[in-house]
Order: structure tokens, then C-alpha cells, then sequence
């Protein structure tokens, strides 16, 4: 009886020493304006859009982002106009993100995966990439980014995580990435 109580009370102790702690993600659903397309984000979002050229194609970029203890989050999207080159436009893309990002290319194997969740258009651009890269003041970051692609209605509308933190915590971007639904 002696040990069981000991061990609960060193149960207990655990439990209450973590819950005081003040966890730095605060997990929340968001959703696209205009869209079906929904997330869940680590922490409360700032919010922007504008219009962006992606691979030659005007795009409605719309970013939602925020700070999670040291990790920098953020979920991109953009409807695609009706006959666009989806493929064309996500590769664009993503050479856009890891040139941004100063990513070595070309990625070494296992840096590049297919990356499709349930509902998602199966494009071989659908991609989730984790490279080495620098920061824009030339510090070490590293990224945990994916894209991917779903129909809405005659268009396709592209979409965009990423995650840059000097070590990522696997957790975060895997619910984040998980979390994505069209």
C-alpha cells in the first residue's frame, strides 16, 4: 500500500508540476476566407492577403502566420483562375519558398517526400520538404514546409505550411500539417 501511495503522490506531483507550466501552443481551428479550406494553428494568427504573381499566373495570396515559443508557423493559399497549370504554379513556388528560405538545391534524398492528405488533388508537386537554411539577417534555420493542392468548383486552390524554428519540434509540424483540411 506504501508504494502505491508513494507512487501516486509522485504521479500527482508530475502532473501538477506540468500543468503550472504555461505550454506555448495554444492550438486553434482557422479557416480561409472564401474557402473550405481550414487549419489548426499553434497560436493566434495575424492575417494578410494580396495579389502575387506565381509562376507567371496573378494569384490572391491569402497568409495566416504567428509565433510559437521559438518556432515562426505559417499557412499559405491561393485560388488558382480556371485553366491554370496547377503543377506549373506549385513548383514555382516552392522554388520561390526555398529560394526565400536560401535552401541548398538541388534537396538531398529524403528531403523531399510526396506529402497528400485525404481530399487533396493527387499532384506529384504535392510535396513535403525539411532542408537547412538561413534566415534573412543569415542565421541558421531550419524548414519543415509542405504543398499541396484541392478543387474547388472548376478552379484548384494551392495551399502552403510552413514551419522555421533552429530546431523543430516534430509535434508541432506534424499536427499542424495534419490539421489541414479541404
Amino acid at each position: 500500500m506504501r508504494i502505491y501511495s508513494s507512487a501516486l503522490v509522485a504521479s500527482l506531483f508530475g502532473a501538477l508540476t506540468l500543468s503550472a507550466c504555461s505550454p506555448a501552443q495554444n492550438w486553434r481551428d482557422v479557416a480561409f476566407e472564401g474557402s473550405a479550406l481550414k487549419v489548426q494553428l499553434p497560436c493566434k494568427p495575424d492575417r494578410t492577403a494580396r495579389s502575387v504573381p506565381l509562376g507567371g499566373v496573378p494569384v490572391e495570396l491569402q497568409v495566416m502566420g504567428c509565433e510559437s515559443g521559438s518556432a515562426m508557423v505559417a499557412v499559405m493559399s491561393a485560388a488558382l483562375p480556371a485553366g491554370s497549370d496547377a503543377s506549373a504554379v506549385m513548383t514555382a513556388w516552392q522554388k520561390a519558398t526555398l529560394d526565400n528560405a536560401r535552401v541548398t538545391q538541388p534537396l538531398a534524398a529524403g528531403q523531399q517526400l510526396a506529402w497528400h492528405r485525404p481530399g487533396q488533388l493527387p499532384l506529384t508537386t504535392s510535396l513535403r520538404v525539411q532542408a537547412p537554411g538561413l534566415r534573412a539577417n543569415g542565421e541558421p534555420v531550419n524548414m519543415d514546409a509542405v504543398w499541396g493542392a484541392v478543387a474547388e468548383g472548376e478552379r484548384v486552390r494551392l495551399l502552403h505550411a510552413v514551419v522555421y524554428d533552429r530546431k523543430i519540434a516534430v509535434e508541432l509540424s506534424t499536427t499542424l500539417f495534419e490539421s489541414i483540411q479541404p
